[in-house]
């Protein structure tokens, strides 16, 4: 004998199991173009890997002036920092030397102008450029120099640094990176030890 209402419930069951299907079938959809993404950043990231390691850099001034015209805007940074003991005086005075020469020319073709503006948009970039890598630089020694006196300190030289504005997020940076090399070298208690650092100066700092 069929019990009364046994269809009635079979109906909420079976829409909520479609519900679930439905659900499953739109996070398997959405893996899958999670991963069709990041495989094409993977591979654009080996393209643009493998067409910087093909260039060949100029050893001249003159050259060198093409090359950072001829590169890509994202590269930029990546050029500067492989290439920042070459943008020295020499180099920035004969760009200099070239952009008066287009400026105060007599007659001047279009082509002179495009490069007038090139030249200088260039100029802007590298000039501003080397001096963020030089700030990078100088606070990433800062920082390990802070490092090290963290690491051989008590909290009440923490409060110390903390007064003298020495502790910043270039330092936990520095530390987070420590942690995860020691974490990977399978330096269990060395990294147990930066932890209880960090957490250490996070009682003294906002982040």
């Amino acid at each position: 004998m069929r019990r009364m209402g046994s269809r009635g419930n079979s109906g909420p069951a079976e829409g909520g199991h479609i519900a679930r299907l439905e659900w499953k079938r739109r996070l398997d959809k959405d893996a899958d173009a999670r991963e069709a993404f990041n495989r094409q950043v993977r591979e654009e990231k080996e393209r643009r890997r493998a067409r910087r390691e093909a260039r060949v850099v100029p050893e001249t001034n003159e050259g060198l002036v093409e090359y950072f015209l001829d590169t890509e805007a994202r590269e930029l940074e990546f050029e500067i920092a492989g290439l920042r003991p070459r943008l020295n005086k020499e180099f920035f005075d004969h760009l200099q030397l070239e952009l008066g020469k287009l400026r105060f020319a007599v007659t001047r073709t279009k082509e002179m102008e495009d490069r007038l503006i090139e030249l200088e948009a260039m100029q802007k970039v590298l000039l501003e450029g080397t001096e963020a890598y030089d700030k990078m630089e100088t606070d990433l020694v800062l920082a390990k120099e802070r490092l090290t006196k963290i690491l051989q300190s008590k909290d009440r030289k923490l409060l110390e640094m903390v007064e003298q504005n020495e502790l910043n997020r270039s330092v936990l940076a520095l530390l987070d990176e420590n942690i995860a090399s020691a974490l990977k070298n399978d330096q269990k208690e060395a990294a147990a030890f930066m932890e209880n650092v960090r957490s250490a100066i996070l009682k003294y700092i906002t982040i």
